[in-house]
């Protein structure tokens, strides 16, 4: 009511001193004045010097061609202007796909192919390797030693590593010839499983895992989670008390590399293979292993037996598989 007496005093004394003297806020008068309503354009007369419809049919009927569909407007314009040819001007030929709704990316793009996800399982060792290359930084800025790193899926167990100051194929390829010849692998034994790399996907190192009889597999791009075990094992590697913020020389990155696989193969207990070290896993220790903690924790129990409310104290379970991708129809 006191905004329409404030509008009603506007062309008279104003609206500001309309809402002085009424007590009203003029935010909230400004605020809900309707703005008027705009008046009908005419339309716009067609000039003189304007394209013809049959002239405007024959620019459509060119950018549509198959000549010249995949091209942008300028490219088309520029083509036919070197043939001697003008039909009209860059931006008419804009102005006419708009007409047509056809104004968007007209090149022909590259799709890449959807990526499967790699479903991979392990239920013994040397049937599946994890490899990857992470980098450790040297004594000045900019200056890295990279190191390879083989990692077994099933046991955990480091197979082979090398340590150098660039990444190379040939590189790869001589770890993992020495490797294999290490772990005795024999054909359609293994397969390896690496992420998109020039290394994993060097030439040299395709054709050895061919020899090998080798099958190799991917992960997909930028898509760390398909190489897994790879990342936690580098992750246990860096937060290791002990590693340096920066390697004095490339020795000292070689030492320290070399002490923490001795550790990790022989002392680490892995909390995915029932707190047993990769070593015991890796040489078909773990049985036995497992047998004598079981033997500790019946005799535990057999003296003390009131300290163990719920049930008799078992060991962790041994490894039975690893997964890389687990499908979710497989149960546990």
């Amino acid at each position: 009511m006191i905004e329409r007496t404030v509008n009603d005093l506007t062309p008279v004394v104003g609206t500001r001193p309309a809402c002085r003297a009424l007590g009203a806020a003029p935010a909230t008068v400004y605020r809900h004045r309707k703005a008027p309503a705009p008046k009908p354009r005419k339309p716009r007369p067609t000039p003189a010097r304007a394209l013809t419809v049959p002239e405007r049919a024959r620019v459509l009927q060119v950018l549509d061609s198959d000549r010249f569909v995949d091209l942008a407007p300028q490219e088309t314009w520029a083509t036919l202007l070197d043939e001697g040819v003008y039909l009209c001007s860059e931006r008419t030929m804009y102005r006419i796909l708009a007409e047509h709704g056809s104004v968007r990316e007209r090149r022909a793009q590259l799709t890449h192919p959807a990526y499967a996800k790699p479903e991979l399982l392990a239920t013994r060792p040397n049937e599946l390797w994890s490899w990857d290359i992470s980098k450790l930084r040297g004594p000045a800025r900019f200056t890295y030693y990279y190191l390879y790193l083989i990692l077994d899926v099933f046991s955990r167990y480091i197979t082979g590593w090398t340590l150098d100051d660039r990444e190379h194929g040939d590189l790869a390829r001589d770890l993992m010839a020495q490797t294999a010849q290490r772990q005795h692998i024999t054909p359609h034994m293994l397969t390896l499983h690496a992420d998109n790399g020039q290394p994993m996907r060097s030439k040299t190192l395709a054709e050895l895992l061919t020899d090998l009889g080798v099958e190799k597999t991917h992960s997909r791009p930028h898509t760390s989670n398909d190489n897994p075990y790879s990342e936690a094992g580098f992750k246990t590697l860096k937060y290791r008390p002990d590693f340096p913020d920066r390697f004095d020389d490339i020795d000292h990155a070689r030492q320290w590399c070399h002490r923490f696989v001795s550790w990790y193969n022989g002392e680490h207990r892995h909390s995915g293979i029932g707190l047993l070290t990769p070593a015991a896993v890796h040489y078909g220790q773990a049985e036995q292993m497992h047998a004598a903690r079981a033997k500790v924790l019946t005799a535990a129990y057999l003296k003390h037996p009131e300290r163990f409310v719920n049930q008799p104290p078992v060991p962790p379970a041994l490894p039975t598989a690893a997964w890389i991708n687990k499908p979710q129809e497989v149960a546990p």
